[in-house]
Parts: structure tokens; C-alpha cells; sequence
């Protein structure tokens, strides 16, 4: 279980880092390119949830992440033993999860640096981090293990 944990606090410690380089060594606003013009690093705070929305309504992501963090904890202890896959995306989803709530609570805002372009269909895709990215890969990979869940017990029930 532990081994399970270590995962959850290394995203929280990679996420926090990057934030404070970011908070330490870049003004908002400043950019630094990485490859080309699609990729960079731009210091940015958003004080909503993605995309900017909910603006300024902080009460509401501290309740919803101490709800997310209760749910993942139980469900990890309830219904992950002997499944590491679904374990493994739990964990990161909690990582995810307290990363941003820590720059909530301690800044009063997230901070977001990840910064993509793709220049084919002219589209900036929304600010992000290390959490950020955390959440939506801990998504997808629920998502793809509820559903092969659900195929193998399909197949127990035609057998």
C-alpha cells in the first residue's frame, strides 16, 4: 500500500517544485520557448479550475478536492487491492488532486506554466501543471480500467 502512496507524493513533490522554480525565477506573463513556438513555459495563475472557469470561487474547489481526496483514499483502500492498474490511477489522481490544493490554499491560486500551441489548427490550449496533467492522465487511465473491468466481467457472466 505504501508503494502505492509513494506514487501520490512524488507527483505532489515534482508538481510543488516546478511551481516554486516558476514562482522564484520567471515574472508573470514572461515565456520561455522550448521547442519552436508550440511548446513553452509561461508563468501563469489562474484562480478557477480549468480553462479559467469558476473564477475566484475557491470555496468551492476546497470543498470538492477534500471530497475527491476522502473518495480516492477510500476507494483505493476498498477496491484496489489486487488491482494495481486501477490502484496506480488513484494515486495519481490524488497527487494531481493535492497538488493544486496546496497552491489553493497556501497562494490563493494555481499556479500554471505548461504552455502548448498547435500551430495547425492555430489553437492555444489552456495554461497547465505537473497536477494538471496528473488529473487528466489519472482520468483516462480510470476510464480505461473501468472499462476492461467491465469486459471481463461481460465475459464472466456469458460463461
Amino acid at each position: 500500500m505504501l508503494r502505492y502512496y509513494s506514487i501520490a507524493f512524488l507527483i505532489v513533490i515534482i508538481d510543488q517544485i516546478s511551481k516554486w522554480f516558476i514562482v522564484k525565477n520567471m515574472e508573470i506573463g514572461e515565456r520561455i520557448p522550448l521547442l519552436d513556438t508550440w511548446l513553452g513555459v509561461l508563468s501563469h495563475r489562474n484562480r478557477g479550475a480549468a480553462w479559467g472557469m469558476l473564477q475566484g470561487l475557491m470555496w468551492i474547489f476546497y470543498i470538492v478536492t477534500i471530497v475527491v481526496i476522502i473518495g480516492v483514499i477510500y476507494y483505493f483502500h476498498k477496491e484496489a487491492k489486487n488491482k494495481p492498474l486501477f490502484a496506480i490511477s488513484l494515486m495519481i489522481l490524488l497527487g494531481g488532486a493535492i497538488g493544486n490544493f496546496i497552491d489553493r490554499i497556501f497562494r490563493g491560486e494555481v499556479v500554471d506554466f505548461i504552455d502548448v500551441l498547435i500551430p495547425i489548427i492555430r489553437y492555444d490550449f489552456p495554461i497547465f501543471n505537473i497536477a494538471d496533467a496528473a488529473l487528466t492522465i489519472s482520468v483516462i487511465m480510470l476510464i480505461f480500467v473501468i472499462l476492461k473491468e467491465d469486459q471481463i466481467e461481460k465475459k464472466k457472466v456469458k460463461q
